[in-house]
C-alpha cells in the first residue's frame, strides 16, 4: 500500500503466514490454493469470492493489479464442486472482504464505498438466497468491510463505528443488540483487530490491546495474537488471508434486499455548468452509487447535453433523500418510467402525512391521473396539496399550518419534476443580470454589482414591473434612508417589507433628526436621545397609524412618508423585542407571513437590505426566477440567502448605506429611457 512500497520483507512475511496457518490449522480444517506466478495478492484469499453452501459469487476486482486472479480462483471453485456465479463486467465486488455472514446465518452484511459497488448487492441476495444488509464505508483506511467489521459467534459483533456513515451505524444498532455490540477504539482498529478469524470461541488476530482482550474475555472469547505486520503493509491481516467455505446455511432464510435502483435523466449544459459533477457527487455523498448509462454531449457550444444515470441506494429512505436532491437539480424519470405521484389524505388540519414531499423554490410539476400539473404558489419548505375544484384538479404549495382535511398531499418522490432552465458558464459569467451566480464575496467590485442592479431596476420600472424591498433599521443607521426614500418616490419600489424597527427609526430620523438617539448629521449621541424612538412611537400611536400621522403633517419625509404618499404597500412584522409597537406593526406572526406572501407575488426583483431574519423569511417564500440581491456587512447573512441555490440571487458584502448611495448615483447616469441590450 502507499507509504510501504519496498518496505516489506519476503522472509518475514512467509514466517508470519506459516504461523497463522499453523494456528488456524489447530482449530479448523484448512485447504490451500495453489499460488500463481505474477499474482502475489492471491495470498489474500478472502477476496477470491463469497461462499455460501454450494454456491460462490466470484470477485470482480476493482484494480487491474488483482483482476488477473479471477480465472485462477474460478478454476479452484469449479474443481471443488461449487456453483460459480459471475457478476457483470465492470461491476466491482471483492468477495468475502466486503461481504460477511452473520455467524448464525441470518443475513449477509455487505460493504460498499471503496472496492465494491452497491449495485452488486441485489445479485448476492438473488444468487445466495439470503437477506443482504448494505453498509457504507467512509474512512479510506478501512476500504474493505472485513478491515473494520467482524461478526462473531453467538450473535456478537466486533466493529469500528467510525468507519461507517450514520445510516449504516443505525442499521447495525437495529440488528445487533447493545450487549452484543463490541465497538473498538481507533488504536485497535488501525491494527486491524477486526480483521480477525473467529472459530467458535477462538478469535485469531494480528494484535489487540489489553482492554479489548479483557472485554472479549468477559463474553467468553479467547484471543490468540499472531503478528502479521508484513501483511498490514499490504492492507490486510488474518481475515484477509483466509476464506471461510463452511458458512452456515439456514433453510428458512431467503433472499431480500433493501437496495433500490432508479434511472434518472439530466439535461442542460452538464459539463460547463458542472451539473453532472454535482449530481454524481451528491449521489455518492448521500450514501448511494451510480452508473452512467448514456451520455450525449452537445455538438455545439450552445447545445445542451443529456445523461441517463442509474442511481442505487441501500434503502428506500436513502433513495428518497437522494432523488429529492436530484429533483432540485432538474433530474426527471425516463418517459417510460414515469408514474403518478403518491398521494395521501390530510386527516388532521395543519398536519401533513408522514414522508410528505418538501417543496423547493423551483417551478414544479406533479403527475396526477397520468397528466402533469403545474404547482401553483411555488415556494420552498412547503407541502404540495392536491384538491378538486370546479376547474378540475389543482396542485399548490401550502405551508403545513394551511393544510385542510379533505386535501391530498404528495408523499415520497415519485411523479415529481422541477423545471430548471439550462445554465451555461457563459450565461453565468455574462454581463447581464446573470452575474447573479449565488456567489458571496467581500472582494467583489461593489460598483459593478450596483451598475447591474441599477440597470435592472430601470428596466423593471419602465416595463411596469414590480420590485420589493426588505429593509432593516441598519438602512437608517448607515445613512441610507434618504436614498431608499428616493427610490420609492421615483417609482423603483412597489412594496416594502420589514419589522417595527425600520419604520420607527425612519420616523425618528425624519421627526427628530436622530437614529437610536444619534444625531445623523454630526454622528454624536444626543442628550436624552435614547428616548426619541419611544416618543415617536407614542406620537404615531396617538394618531392611530403611520398614514394618519403623514396626513396630519407630523411625518413630513422619509421612507414611510414616501410609501404613504406614493401608495406603495408595506408590511411590518413584529417580534417580542419590539418597543411600542407602532399601530401598523402586525404582532400576529401568521398574519404577517400571509401579508408578506401577498406583497411578493409577481415581484421580479427583491432587494434585501441588512435585515437577516426578514430577508431569510422572504427568501423561503420566493420562487425561483425572481432576482434577489442581498446586501449586508455580515457575510453569514448573504451566504444564507445564496444557499437557496438560485442562480438569480447574489450576496453583496458591503455597507448598505454605501450600496444605496452608489445605486442612486448609477441611476442618475441612466438618464435615457431603457433600451433593450442587444446580445
Amino acid at each position: 500500500m502507499e507509504g510501504n512500497i519496498h518496505k516489506s520483507s519476503r522472509d518475514r512475511a512467509v514466517e508470519q503466514w506459516n504461523k497463522l496457518y499453523q494456528v488456524i490449522k489447530s482449530h479448523a480444517v484448512v485447504d490451500l490454493v495453489k499460488p500463481e506466478k505474477g499474482w502475489p495478492d492471491m495470498v489474500f484469499t478472502a477476496n477470491a469470492g463469497l461462499v455460501l453452501g454450494e454456491n460462490v459469487v466470484l470477485s470482480r476486482f476493482l484494480h487491474k493489479e488483482r483482476q488477473g486472479e479471477e480465472p485462477y480462483f474460478q478454476q479452484w471453485f469449479e474443481q471443488n464442486g461449487y456453483n460459480v456465479y459471475v457478476l457483470p463486467k465492470d461491476l466491482p465486488f471483492e468477495g468475502a472482504g466486503d461481504a460477511l455472514l452473520d455467524r448464525e446465518g441470518r443475513w449477509l452484511w455487505a460493504g460498499y464505498g471503496f472496492r465494491s459497488e452497491l449495485d452488486s448487492h441485489p445479485y448476492l441476495a438473488k444468487w445466495l438466497d439470503i437477506e443482504v444488509l448494505s453498509l457504507r464505508l467512509i474512512d479510506e483506511r478501512f476500504y474493505h468491510l472485513d478491515t473494520c467489521f467482524c461478526p462473531l459467534a453467538n450473535g456478537y459483533l466486533l466493529y469500528y463505528p467510525g468507519a461507517f456513515d450514520s445510516y449504516s451505524n443505525r442499521l447495525i444498532e437495529m440488528r445487533v443488540a447493545p450487549e452484543k455490540r463490541i465497538a473498538i477504539a481507533e488504536a485497535d482498529a488501525v491494527n486491524f483487530a477486526c480483521n480477525a478469524v473467529n472459530v467458535e470461541s477462538i478469535i485469531i488476530m494480528n494484535k489487540a490491546s489489553d482492554s479489548l482482550k479483557t472485554r472479549l474475555g468477559e463474553v467468553g472469547f479467547q484471543v490468540i495474537e499472531t503478528p502479521l505486520t508484513e501483511f498490514l503493509k499490504a492492507g490486510g491481516a488474518a481475515k484477509c488471508l483466509t476464506l471461510r467455505v463452511t458458512e452456515p446455511v439456514v433453510e428458512e432464510v431467503h433472499a431480500t434486499t433493501q437496495v433500490e435502483s432508479r434511472i434518472i435523466r439530466l439535461e442542460g449544459h452538464l459539463l460547463d455548468s458542472g451539473l453532472i459533477n454535482r449530481a454524481l457527487d451528491l449521489i455518492v455523498d448521500s450514501g448511494g452509487s451510480f452508473q452512467v448509462m448514456n451520455f450525449n454531449l452537445g455538438e455545439q457550444r450552445q447545445s445542451t447535453s443529456a445523461a441517463e444515470v442509474r442511481v442505487t441506494a441501500p434503502s428506500h429512505d436513502v433513495m428518497e433523500e437522494i432523488i429529492s436532491q436530484l429533483i432540485d437539480l432538474g433530474a426527471v424519470d425516463l418517459p417510460q418510467d414515469e408514474k403518478d405521484a403518491k398521494l395521501e389524505p390530510v386527516v388532521q388540519a395543519g398536519v401533513a402525512p408522514d414522508d410528505f414531499y418538501v417543496s423547493t423554490i423551483y417551478p414544479t410539476e406533479v403527475r396526477v391521473n397520468g397528466e402533469w400539473l403545474k404547482v401553483e404558489i411555488q415556494r420552498m419548505d412547503g407541502a404540495i396539496a392536491i384538491s378538486q375544484t370546479a376547474n378540475g384538479i389543482v396542485a399548490r404549495c401550502k405551508i403545513l399550518r394551511d393544510l385542510e382535511v379533505g386535501e391530498q398531499v404528495v408523499v415520497d418522490v415519485q411523479g415529481i419534476r422541477t423545471i430548471r432552465k439550462p445554465e451555461s458558464r457563459e450565461q453565468r459569467n455574462a454581463q447581464e443580470f446573470s452575474f447573479m451566480s449565488s456567489g458571496v464575496s467581500s472582494e467583489r467590485r461593489v460598483e459593478l454589482v450596483v451598475e447591474q442592479v441599477a440597470w435592472e431596476l430601470r428596466k423593471i420600472r419602465d416595463a411596469g414591473g414590480k420590485v420589493v424591498v426588505t429593509a432593516g433599521p441598519v438602512v437608517i443607521h448607515t445613512g441610507g434612508g434618504e436614498h431608499l426614500s428616493r427610490l420609492i418616490r421615483e417609482g423603483y419600489v412597489q412594496g416594502l417589507l420589514g419589522g417595527n424597527a425600520i419604520a420607527v427609526h425612519d420616523i425618528e430620523q425624519n421627526i427628530m433628526g436622530t437614529s437610536l438617539g444619534v444625531d445623523m448629521k454630526r454622528g454624536v449621541a444626543v442628550r436624552g436621545g435614547h428616548r426619541h424612538h419611544l416618543k415617536v412611537i407614542n406620537t404615531v400611536r396617538r394618531y392611530g397609524s403611520i398614514a394618519k400621522a403623514v396626513d396630519g403633517g407630523v411625518i413630513k419625509s422619509g421612507i414611510m412618508y414616501e410609501c404613504v404618499k406614493n401608495n406603495v404597500p408595506f408590511v411590518l412584522a413584529g417580534s417580542i423585542r419590539d418597543d411600542g409597537p407602532l399601530p401598523d406593526t402586525m404582532m400576529n406572526l401568521i398574519q404577517a407571513q400571509q401579508e408578506y406572501a401577498k406583497i411578493i407575488q409577481g415581484a421580479e426583483m427583491i432587494l434585501m437590505l441588512s435585515s437577516m431574519l426578514h430577508s431569510i423569511g422572504v427568501g423561503n417564500m420566493t420562487p425561483a426566477g425572481v432576482k434577489m440581491v442581498c446586501v449586508d456587512i455580515n457575510p453569514a447573512v448573504v451566504t444564507k440567502l445564496s444557499d437557496r441555490g438560485s442562480i438569480e440571487s447574489v450576496g453583496v458584502v458591503t455597507d448598505v448605506g454605501l450600496f444605496l448611495s452608489l445605486l442612486i448615483q448609477q441611476l442618475d447616469k441612466l438618464t435615457s429611457p431603457y433600451v433593450a441590450k442587444v446580445v
